[in-house]
């Protein structure tokens, strides 16, 4: 007699009857034992105590100037200085990218790059000095017969109007940052550098093409408000500081959280993660530390320094001023 074929038991049948019987012998596995996807747990919503007594870190001051001519001599030196950082991290796209620095003597002006010339070719003479109301360059300060970036006069002369803390200004179309900045968001707190801008960045959320008119200028100023660093959707980053030094590194820095919030997202997506977040308490505490003016100018002087060194013969050629006369 021919047997009868067995009916076909489905597999979530089966596996719940294997789940049963390893249950009652005292077998069973954690209830996500299978998953490749790990939540974070909900955030504390108490504030709360982050390292109690936890020690002040000591770091070293802005240097102060004897006379606005030294002070100026400085900040020209040390805007030269910059432009040779962003030509180290290839933030050169054709001719776009500006850094622009708040003249000590004529504070409605300011010093920035000339158009068309490269990042890495830039003297403290080549400098030109425009006037932030009108886009004039100044006739006698600076480099003569260059021209000016109108999307740099914009974009930074609408920054410098709206904010008097604000000394220098940074612009580049970076490679992560603009990818990122694809996206209209702002960065996560991912890392304990990712935290020098909790709730100090912002998002200029819509792209009206190259910056071409006042109206659009100001409209990055007002989007930018009080934060230091701002993500230009479908255009790229925004950094401003007190000095040039904390500016640079602002803006360096969040270049780098971009890069890292790309590649944790893809990775996290390619394995079924998510990213784990920092707390909000713990991104405060953090942020007092890493997130200040003097941090910034702090942590950019070390990087100016060796560039000075390896550089300064080339693109420092102007004289100190002599002491005025008491």
């Amino acid at each position: 007699m021919t047997p009868l074929p067995l009916a076909p038991v489905p597999l979530s049948t089966l596996s719940t009857q294997f789940q049963n019987m390893a249950s009652k012998a005292g077998l069973s596995r954690p209830e996500n034992a299978n998953s490749t996807t790990t939540t974070s747990p909900p955030p504390d919503p108490s504030p709360k105590t982050v390292q109690p007594g936890a020690k002040k870190m000591n770091m070293l001051q802005p240097p102060t100037f004897t006379s606005k001519l030294k002070e100026r001599h400085h900040i020209k030196r040390t805007l030269a200085c910059a432009f040779r950082i962003f030509a180290r991290y290839g933030f050169d796209e054709g001719v776009a990218g500006h850094i622009t620095v708040r003249d000590p003597i004529l504070t409605t002006h300011f010093w920035v790059n000339p158009f068309g010339m490269h990042f890495s070719l830039i003297k403290s003479s080549d400098l030109i000095l425009v006037d932030g109301s009108t886009g004039e360059i100044h006739k006698e300060l600076g480099k003569q017969g260059r021209i000016l970036n109108t999307a740099a006069f914009m974009i930074h002369g609408a920054i410098h109007a709206a904010r008097t803390d604000v000394h220098c200004a940074a612009h580049a179309h970076t490679l992560y940052g603009r990818t990122w900045c694809a996206m209209g968001r702002e960065l996560d707190m991912l890392t304990q550098d990712s935290c020098a801008f909790f709730e100090d960045q912002a998002v200029f959320g819509r792209f009206g093409g190259l910056v071409l008119a006042e109206d659009e200028g100001r409209a990055i100023a007002e989007a930018l408000g009080g934060k230091k660093v701002a993500l230009l959707q479908n255009h790229g980053l925004l950094a401003t500081g007190s000095t040039i030094e904390e500016t640079v590194f602002w803006f360096l820095s969040l270049e780098k959280c971009c890069q890292t919030q790309l590649l944790a997202d893809a990775a996290a997506a390619g394995r079924g993660y998510q990213t784990i977040k920092i707390g909000n308490d713990e991104a405060a505490f953090t942020y007092k530390v890493v997130g200040t003016k003097k941090a910034g100018w702090f942590s950019g002087k070390a990087l100016f320094d060796k560039v000075f060194k390896e550089e300064g013969a080339d693109f420092d050629d102007e004289e100190e001023p002599a002491e005025e006369a008491a």
